[in-house]
């Protein structure tokens, strides 16, 4: 089958790998139609972690189910199913209370798995023809009648959009509330649109992009410039100088200044000058426990410099982590099945699997247009622009 393989740093290729196949009487055959490259993707793809050549990356997927295990009932063939990019059991102590994402089984020694991600497990990803998907009874979300024509919506309940709600779910985002979010990349869009949906009185979306705030004006976000002046100022003054209620960081740490210098800690501390005293924070940007390649002193260590005092005077909270996807992607599906959400807002490309490393480069570039890329394995034809069901 064709996949896309990490070769090195911003050396990925799409090649002729071995076949996924049922290994166990759990697992289900997945014949991937959508599959997201995600910003997580790009700590890989420059060369920022450990994982190992060869690997199939992608972790956001969606299919049809074309072979069953003999022990899975749930899922039937020809099932159109969508994955959270958590790999789990659904059994063990963590997966018990909701802690999808800190699964104890899939990846021995370590808490949580994933496809096609460093550090998370043998899985292949899914940026490939075809997926094995271990647990499926647990791990498959079968998708609702209709779902066929607007995979671009429901691919997004595999981890981007998931993750964004579960920023605000950290933060403890109640309607009526203000809400400052810290990047308005792909995750950071979907925490201001989730607050938006839960009814947020004000949400302000921080970046530079200018794709990426007119997008989150677009959703009905205020847009901050931090190249125009201090994002906490803005905030400040858009909140009476008393901050906002809640905030959310979603860029993590390779946070960097206007002039595209790395200060791991920026977004961090930002976030907390910017949130009221006795605020909330969620923090879904991605903190590694080691980041050798950094060149921060503490970053190497995964530490920061961190301003605890102002955190502790002001008596915020503040919640962390993977987001554990099954705890909201059946909600979360609802509100497309229902006509009261499109995530598809955020796709910019559709491409056939072919085009991958390609768009790869223009996504790590951060190149104007480039939101969100979906790939299609048995796509015929590139879909330049804004792909087809992603108006919103």
């Amino acid at each position: 089958m064709k996949a896309l393989v990490y070769k090195g740093p911003r050396d990925v290729r799409v090649e002729e790998v071995p076949d996924a196949k049922i290994e166990q009487p759990t697992d289900v055959l997945v014949k991937v139609t959508t599959t997201n490259i995600c910003g997580s993707d790009l700590h890989m793809y420059e060369g920022r972690t450990d994982v190992e050549k060869g690997k199939v990356l992608g972790h956001e997927n969606l299919g049809e189910v074309i072979e069953v295990g003999k022990a899975v009932s749930s899922v039937k063939l020809g099932d159109l199913v969508c994955l959270p990019f958590n790999v789990s059991c659904g059994f063990c102590k963590n997966c018990e209370r909701g802690f999808t994402g800190a699964c104890l089984t899939v990846n021995p020694g370590k808490a949580g798995g994933a496809y096609g991600y460093a550090g998370m497990g043998p899985y292949e990803g899914g940026q490939a023809e075809y997926l094995r998907v271990p647990y499926a009874d647990f791990n498959c979300l079968v998708l609702p009648e209709g779902a066929q024509e607007q995979q671009n919506d429901y691919v997004m309940l595999a981890d981007i959009w998931p993750t964004g709600f579960h920023a605000t779910e950290l933060a403890c985002v109640e309607p009526g509330e203000s809400v400052v979010v810290y990047g308005s990349g792909p995750v950071g869009l979907f925490a201001a649109y989730s607050a938006i949906l839960k009814g947020a009185s004000k949400v302000m979306a921080v970046d530079r992009l200018k794709d990426r705030l007119a997008l989150a004006e677009k959703i009905g976000a205020i847009p901050i410039d931090d190249s125009k002046g201090s994002p906490v100022d803005q905030v400040m003054e858009l909140t009476d100088g008393q901050g906002a209620d809640k905030g959310c960081e979603c860029v993590g740490y390779q946070a960097h200044d206007v002039e595209g210098h790395e200060h791991p800690n920026m977004t961090m501390n930002n976030l907390v000058s910017s949130v009221r005293a006795t605020g909330q924070l969620g923090v879904v940007g991605v903190f590694p426990s080691k980041d050798p390649k950094a060149e921060d002193k503490l970053e190497k260590h995964g530490q920061i410099a961190f301003d605890l005092g102002n955190f502790f005077e002001k008596g915020l909270s503040m919640g962390s982590g993977q987001a554990n996807v099954k705890k909201y992607n059946r909600h979360l599906c609802q509100l497309i099945a229902s006509g009261k959400a499109k995530p598809s807002f955020l796709v910019s490309h559709e491409l056939p699997l072919d085009e991958a490393a390609d768009a790869y480069k223009h996504f790590d570039a951060r190149e104007r247009g480039w939101t969100k890329v979906v790939l299609k394995p048995f796509a015929a034809h590139a879909k330049r622009g804004k792909a087809a069901g992603a108006k919103h």
